[in-house]
């Protein structure tokens, strides 16, 4: 798949921070039920990357490695088999080991430097990081108009109340969203509850 593919498979890509509180087979299998089947799983904690080997095994599960920051950290995502890489910046080292790997890649940006960067090397979708931080959408809306190739996945303080909003611009393809593990939660009902209202969003 391409990351223009992977992007346009749900309008929300959950990114979990799984810290051992919920299995992440049956996490994985709860929101591919739900209708939201990329997953994007942050290089954040000890056991991230055996997180993304084992949930790569639920059928219709499209799992990636997020929080990647450098080369070494590439080579274990994908080693783990990861089927995206997603990384909070964007630098010419990563960016072209990315590109050498052949794997989709979603890197962040922030400004229209950022933003021309990546389109020097080729790339035309990324994260819109911080989000909220970043200006919001005013500052995306901002940004997109003088750079018409660029599409985004706004990451970073969207919240299920403003998701509806980020994906009514016509230059984001979807949103990423931490809100579906709650710190100290396992109860995978209300995980449920959040991902199908996720997967019902209009784009």
């Amino acid at each position: 798949m391409t990351i223009d593919e992977i992007m346009r498979a749900a309008p929300v890509i959950p990114v979990l921070v799984l810290n051992g509180e919920v299995d992440p087979v049956e996490l994985a299998e709860t929101l591919v039920d739900a209708g939201l089947p990329v997953l994007e799983v942050t290089l954040r904690t000890p056991g991230a990357l055996d997180a993304i080997r084992a949930m790569n095994a639920v059928p219709g599960a499209i799992v990636g490695a997020g929080t990647v920051l450098n080369e070494v950290q590439l080579a274990q995502a994908i080693d783990a088999g990861s089927r995206f890489i997603v990384s909070p910046g964007l630098t010419n080292p990563l960016a072209l080991a990315v590109r050498d790997a052949g794997i989709p890649y979603l890197p962040g940006v922030a400004t229209a430097a950022d933003i021309m960067r990546g389109l020097d090397l080729g790339l035309s979708r990324f994260k819109f990081f911080p989000a909220e931080a970043s200006g919001g959408i005013a500052a995306l809306k901002a940004l997109s108009a003088p750079l018409a190739e660029a599409r985004f996945c706004p990451t970073g303080g969207v919240r299920p109340e403003t998701a509806a909003d980020w994906l009514a611009v016509s230059s984001v393809l979807c949103v990423g969203g931490t809100w579906f593990i709650r710190p100290g939660e396992s109860n995978l009902g209300q995980v449920t509850e959040r991902a199908r209202a996720a997967a019902a969003l209009k784009r």
